[in-house]
């Protein structure tokens, strides 16, 4: 039996959430192998909106664990809300959620540090969540970080004063200004939800993966953010601080490159992006802004507003060469209904010559080129391709020649049933 991987193409907000509820049945497992809350998974289930930060999408099924792997940075403050609005759907969380002891923590200090870092960028910042995440694997990758392990110790305490008072240090180093008593609210709440997690499954989750994995247990790995903000391979700084693309599901779950199997990666039928940094085929005019309206593109996570664009083949390309994509998920489609053309960026013009790679420098002018289809209008209530516009199968085939993949799985309504299935 071998492990397969969901992860997204794009700069996040694919929609893996929704693919990893409708996968989930064809699975015992679901594990998160990177990101921590800055991620923001939605599914829509019977009309209802649910928004998972740092959970696995398997959640919602009763016959699946989930499992929060070592590479996840959490923040037992926003866990601990996660957990309890979960419960109060009549779920019970804590029997089928475990957690990796050695999984970093997100300190209250960090979200400090973070909000530091960004305000002395100015105009040059990244787009951060300001929830911790890039301090906290700062930490992680300095050695001094703080895990999940180390809150079942005697000295934890103590553990966590030495590190916090690093941070207090720094911040007052940088001359970062910050209300002292809702800092003390905030720590004395993050000590009681710690307490809470004590309560929890915490274990060596690379020896249960593999153990399952042996037992014949089918175990699908859930990515969080997108390929093209891996902290080696997106288009940097303007990244997030984990590996987002294939090769960070065996880092985040202590699981050997031989056990995987399928890579399934998602991508929109068009491009979106949330903060700053660059992006090729972004639309600054009407169209832009109509396909933000429609699609509710709004960070699930921040509720910034998203950039929208049209699809990029190149970056797609790209991100399908660095994972290993063996099939596709294509995402609202549903969203370019209203849309007599829609196009698709096939090349990149970069310094007069045309390519179809992605270049070192995404600041210098990339002039995007472009190839027009007909718009498909309102498409039928149903989730047959068979039935579906010649003017959509049309866009679906010419992509899944240009990236030479197949698309297996297209969204046409954010419903767990408006799925059509190829």
């Amino acid at each position: 039996m071998k492990v397969d991987i969901l992860l997204g193409l794009q700069w996040g907000d694919e929609g893996k959430g929704k693919i990893v509820d409708v996968l989930a049945p064809q699975y015992e497992i679901v594990a998160r192998f990177q990101g921590g809350p800055n991620a923001g998974h939605t599914l829509e289930i019977q009309g209802k909106k649910h928004v998972l930060h740092t959970i696995p999408s398997g959640i919602f099924r009763n016959n699946i664990m989930n499992v929060i792997g070592n590479g996840v940075v959490i923040d037992p403050i926003s866990f601990l809300e996660e957990v309890r609005g979960i419960e109060a759907l009549g779920i019970d969380i804590c029997k089928n959620l475990i957690l990796s002891k050695r999984a970093h923590l997100i300190l209250p200090t960090h979200r400090l540090l973070d909000a530091s870092s960004e305000a002395s960028k100015g105009k040059e910042k990244i787009g951060s969540t300001l929830k911790g995440i890039g301090p906290a694997y700062m930490d992680k990758t300095g050695r001094n970080g703080l895990r999940i392990g180390d809150i079942l110790e005697k000295d934890f305490n103590e553990r966590y004063a030495s590190l916090a008072g690093k941070h207090l240090q720094m911040l007052a180093l940088a001359g970062f200004e910050y209300d002292k008593k809702a800092f003390e609210e905030n720590q004395k709440k993050w000590m009681e939800c710690v307490a809470f997690i004590r309560t929890m499954q915490c274990i060596d989750t690379e020896y249960y993966l593999n153990d399952e994995l042996k037992k014949g247990k089918r175990i699908l790995a859930e990515g969080a953010q997108g390929s093209l903000l891996d902290i080696d391979f997106g288009s940097y700084p303007f990244v997030t601080s984990s590996s987002t693309t294939c090769a960070g599901a065996c880092i985040g779950l202590g699981l050997a490159p031989s056990t995987l199997g399928e890579v399934e990666g998602i991508f929109k039928a068009y491009c979106t992006r949330v903060g700053s940094g660059p992006f090729p085929t972004e639309l600054h005019d009407d169209i832009g802004e109509k396909m933000a309206q429609i699609g509710r593109e709004f960070g699930s996570t921040t509720g910034r507003k998203r950039r929208c664009g049209w699809l990029d083949l190149p970056a797609l390309k790209r991100a399908i060469m660095l994972n290993g994509v063996t099939r596709l998920d294509m995402m609202k489609a549903d969203v370019l209904n209203e849309f007599g053309e829609v196009k698709v960026c096939t090349h990149y013009m970069v310094d007069g010559k045309e390519t179809d790679q992605m270049p070192y420098n995404l600041h210098t002018e990339i002039k995007p080129v472009y190839k027009s289809f007909k718009g498909w209008g309102k498409l039928p209530e149903t989730t047959s391709f068979d039935k579906m516009p010649a003017e959509l199968k049309d866009y679906i085939t010419y992509i899944e020649k240009a990236v030479g993949v197949p698309i297996k799985l297209v969204s046409v309504g954010p419903e767990r049933s408006q799925t059509m299935v190829r």
